[in-house]
């Protein structure tokens, strides 16, 4: 019998932590760097680098089961391709003088 709802040592928590700050920081960096076509790219790689560890360690999906991370994944590209269609409508549908 296995315990899944054992917690990571508090250590672990506060290294995320830390990790979650210099990424934050790195973001309100990058915010004033002329990156030209590459800000949003930028900018998007550090949100998902800190996406991935709250969803990896607050959320507890590191070590989840298999079902899981199926489940996960799934509903997460589901609900990225709804934000993407209803911004594209919007787009679409501006009048642009």
């Amino acid at each position: 019998m296995s315990d899944h709802s054992k917690a990571s040592p508090l250590t672990t928590y506060f290294a995320v932590w830390a990790a979650l700050l210099v990424g934050t920081f790195i973001t309100y960096e990058a915010a004033f760097l002329d990156l030209g076509k590459f800000n949003a790219a930028v900018a998007l790689i550090i949100a998902t680098t800190k996406g991935l560890l709250v969803a990896l360690f607050f959320m507890h999906l590191k070590g989840a089961s298999e079902k899981l991370l199926k489940l996960v994944v799934i509903s997460t590209i589901f609900f990225l391709f709804i934000l993407l269609a209803l911004a594209m409508a919007d787009y679409g549908t501006r009048a642009w003088s």
